[in-house]
Order: structure tokens, then sequence, then C-alpha cells
């Protein structure tokens, strides 16, 4: 699948610990599509490996009813087994150049970057995107490294590759990231932890759309 920068615009992360009460995450992840997500990664740490597959064959139709990517955290084996369009690794992850092996030049991945340094490796390992952050003080990961705007701003300079600000973004302090040169912005509880997702998406949408400019 060809990766453009548009379709990072609102990239929701799952965590199904973070949903309100009577959802499914199938009924959790329709409700954010509505609401204007642009990209899907289905990251479910406390799953078993044949759980995350499963969630992926029920949330991929959803994905591709939208023709919106669905990717899988860490997992290049699921990605592959389910049909995902790609993966997301972290620095502790599989190699970029095995996992670009195993999926071939047309599927998706997504590499996790600190540093200008880290981001020019990635890229000349074969990534197609880059996650950068902690951008904001965040509960979803505790051995986040804090990153500054003006690191941001170094890494979207200095790489051809598309970047996503990650890490306790909201629509609130999205606009603070205007001009760094971001594609879009990756959310977990801004979406998934909200009574009204679509609402939530839509209201996220709008505001990285802006910051995106």
């Amino acid at each position: 699948m060809k990766l453009s920068p548009s379709d990072l615009r609102l990239y929701a992360v799952t965590d199904r610990r973070a949903l309100p009460a009577g959802f499914t995450l199938a009924q959790a992840v329709e409700a954010a599509l509505g609401g204007g997500v642009t990209c899907l990664q289905l990251r479910e740490k406390e799953a078993s490996a044949g759980e995350i597959l499963t969630l992926a064959r029920t949330l991929l139709p959803l994905c591709r009813t939208r023709m919106v990517p669905l990717l899988i955290n860490d997992r290049v084996d699921i990605a592959l087994a389910a049909g995902a369009d790609g993966v997301h690794l972290g620095q502790e992850d599989l190699p970029l150049p095995e996992a670009r092996a195993l999926l071939g030049p047309d599927r998706i991945l997504g590499a996790t970057a600190h540093t200008v340094e880290e981001a020019l490796r990635a890229q000349a390992e074969g990534a197609d995107y880059l996650g950068v952050g902690a951008m904001f003080p965040t509960g979803t990961k505790t051995n986040t490294i804090p990153t500054s705007a003006d690191t941001l701003k170094s890494i979207c300079a200095a790489v051809s590759i598309p970047v996503v600000a990650i890490g306790g973004v909201t629509a609130q302090n999205l606009p603070t990231l205007s001009g760094t040169g971001i594609a879009g912005a990756a959310v977990v509880s801004a979406i998934f932890s909200q009574s009204d997702l679509t609402a939530a998406a839509r209201t996220l949408r709008a505001a990285a759309d802006l910051a995106a400019r």
C-alpha cells in the first residue's frame, strides 16, 4: 500500500483498557473511523498473539471500508498472517532491515525515533514514516523519553519521509506543534477513552489538519 502524508493525519492507536464501558474494540474503532481517523495501529500489549491476530482480522474489514491503513504494533508475523497493511516498530523491536525483508516492498513499515540520528537511520533502513515523541506527558507508556518541539522540527527537516507526533497528544495541545513539519498526530486516550469517540476523533482531525499545514 502506498503511503501518503495525509494517511497519517490522525493516527489512532488502540488500547482496550481505555475504552468506555460497554464498547468492544471493533465498536470503538468503527466510531473513531467515523470521526475521521486516517490510520489505525492495533497495539494491545497485554493480549496474546492469538488474540491480536483475531482482533486484526476483525478490524481489517472496518479499515478497508474506509480505505484506512491497519498497522500492527511490534509483530511482523501477525501483520503478515492477518493481511494487515504493515507494522510499527520501536527501537527495541525487530531491526528494520529484517522487518522490511519479511514485509516486502509494498507493506508499510513505521519506526519510532527520538533524535535526528535515529530518524536518519530509520529512513535509511527502510522506514516509510516515523513516530516521534513523547511530545507531552502520557500515561500510556511509563518509559518514554521527552522530546522537545525543536527536536521534532529538526527531525521533520532532516528526513524526507512523513513524521507523526506521538505521546500525550490532545486537541488542546496539538496546535502548539504547528509549524514543526509534522504530517499528523498519533493518539490513544484522546480518542479511545472518550465517551463520544466519533466527536473526539472529529475534533482531533480538525486540529491535526491545522497543525500539519
